[in-house]
């Protein structure tokens, strides 16, 4: 990410479950915390990632959370809301069409119209401006989870291939420009080092270079770094309960490092996330590992 004094998007995704919102916070805050002035923009998420941070959740208007750090909410509703006023720009008529049952209902069946609005709001905070330079250095974004993803930042792309030119047709082409720009927008997959989640990342490396995306970085959480050497265990062997606790401890090091070799082949760099043992995250824990991603990343900042 060498980069990123230029990056204006930071997508964060991965398997559900993985801790890509925990990735999106810690991210954020760090580099808030380095001047930057940052926003965390999550996808109809419910607000996670903010409320890692100790914060009441995102909502669908741009919050100030601390200094340079702010949050907001992607929504569907909201999205399509604001969307549609920039182009007619005038309240009573959006009213009138899009919150007439009928209409609503009808636009329920338009295929990928949520993703549209939604992934046209994000892009439009990278694009905004505020006295003559970009409002946001940079664009931490809480994308959706594997497969939603890929039809989340597809979306552009799939519109070029089936729609006429004209207005819609121009919303896609900038869309499209900007997510495969590689100076602009960097993808970041987390995993875990297991075997699930590891597949699917590289299921999803794959559909995010199809789709032109720059996966820039790879973060395995939850990773355990190896402490015994052979010798220690066998010293250990007069004390079963213990050699049974350091044979775990080697055995989940040991799949760490077979997770790192397996992503590499996603061809971008693996920064490894220790795993933490207490009941919840507290926004001390997700400060150190903000840390940790900064300097596990040069370029960052």
């Amino acid at each position: 990410m060498a980069q990123l004094p230029r990056t204006r998007l930071l997508v964060i995704t991965g398997k559900g479950g993985v801790g890509k919102s925990t990735v999106a916070a810690a991210v954020a805050e760090a580099l808030a915390r380095t001047g930057k002035r940052v926003l965390l923009c999550e996808v109809n998420s419910g607000g996670r990632a903010t409320a890692l941070l100790g914060f009441p959740a995102a909502g669908p208007e741009l919050r100030r959370l601390e200094g340079e750090l702010w949050s907001v909410d992607v929504r569907p509703a909201e999205a399509m809301r604001e969307y549609v006023l920039k182009r007619i720009r005038v309240e009573r008529v959006y009213r009138a069409l899009f919150e007439n049952p009928l209409v609503r209902a009808f636009l329920r069946f338009i295929p990928s119209l949520a993703e549209t609005v939604m992934l046209g709001k994000v892009l439009w905070h990278v694009r905004d401006t505020e006295a003559g330079r970009p409002r946001w250095d940079v664009v931490v974004t809480d994308a959706p989870a594997t497969g939603h993803a890929l039809t989340f930042l597809g979306v552009p792309q799939v519109l070029l291939k089936t729609l006429p030119p004209g207005t819609m047709a121009e919303e896609a082409t900038w869309m499209r420009d900007l997510l495969v720009d590689q100076d602009v927008t960097k993808a970041v997959v987390v995993a875990l080092p297991e075997e699930l989640p590891i597949l699917e990342s590289l299921e999803l490396g794959a559909g995010l270079r199809a789709l032109h995306l720059d996966v820039s970085a790879v973060v395995l959480n939850q990773a355990t770094e190896p402490r015994f050497l052979p010798e220690d265990l066998t010293a250990l062997a007069p004390f079963p309960r213990l050699e049974s606790l350091a044979q775990a401890h080697a055995d989940t090091a040991r799949r760490t490092e077979e997770a790192v070799h397996r992503l590499g082949a996603l061809g971008a760099p693996v920064v490894k996330l220790p795993r933490l043992y207490q009941g919840t995250m507290d926004r001390a824990s997700v400060e150190a590992l903000g840390q940790r991603l900064l300097n596990g990343f040069a370029g960052w900042t």
